[in-house]
């Protein structure tokens, strides 16, 4: 049985009960099947720490209790994923807002205004109407799980924490006697660090050291540009 706080690994896919478009999947060939595949997008399992809210409440509250291997079908309902239309969020904008921008708003299209990503609704005369909700605030969803493994190696727990909570993938890890050392393709800031670090200890308690650095290996983007140009010059030779 799966409980609060384990990492998993696991499988879902989630759809709009009205329509049952899929609008998110973690598996390559559902994507592909239903027209929804995005070139670079990455379909993989997701691990995440159970109870966290790592994933909408509808998926995290749902899990312990559940059983590895097993498929679940989860109907969610708009409070437990994201929210209820908000008329405030429903807001007339100038046009020459956007002209300005030298962008010629039009229904449908998605916009940036002020750091927040909206949807052009209408445009009349002088004034654009951008809905700043989620798209998929209000509606009812369906999701598909399945739980494949709970991980136990600290390692992978790791990795799970840093990309979620930064994004950072293929970071350098080494657990040993109860010792972690972390090292990440750019230095963290001194702030994240100590707030990683804390949630590092609420997660994995039995980590009594934990060490942060810079890598010693070149970013990736690097060594590409490095093997360009020892292409390059070769040829010339």
């Amino acid at each position: 049985m799966i409980k609060e706080k384990d990492f998993v690994e696991l499988n879902y896919t989630g759809k709009i009960k009205e329509d049952n478009f899929i609008f998110d999947t973690t598996d390559e060939k559902v994507a592909k099947e239903n027209d929804v595949f995005q070139e670079g997008a990455e379909y993989v399992p997701a691990v995440i720490c159970v109870g966290q809210g790592q994933l909408i409440k509808g998926i995290d509250s749902a899990l312990p209790g559940k059983e590895v291997n097993k498929e679940y079908t989860l109907d969610v309902s708009p409070d437990d994923a994201y929210g209820k239309k908000s008329a405030k969020l429903i807001q007339l904008i100038s046009t020459s807002k956007f002209l300005k921008e030298k962008i010629q708003p039009m229904p449908g299209l998605q916009v940036n205004i002020d750091g927040t990503m909206g949807i052009v609704k209408t445009v009349s005369g002088g004034r654009t109407l951008v809905d700043f909700n989620h798209p998929l605030a209000g509606k009812e969803l369906v999701y598909d799980i399945k739980v494949n493994k709970i991980i136990t190696d600290d390692k992978e727990k790791l990795q799970s924490i840093l990309k979620i909570n930064l994004g950072l993938k293929d970071s350098e890890i080494k657990v040993e006697n109860k010792k972690a050392e972390i090292k990440t393709e750019q230095e963290l800031p001194q702030e994240i660090q100590v707030e990683l670090k804390k949630k590092i200890i609420e997660l994995l308690p039995h980590l009594e050291d934990i060490t942060m650095g810079k890598s010693e290996k070149k970013p990736k983007e690097d060594k590409a540009k490095q093997e360009n140009l020892n292409k390059s010059n070769a040829t010339e030779e």
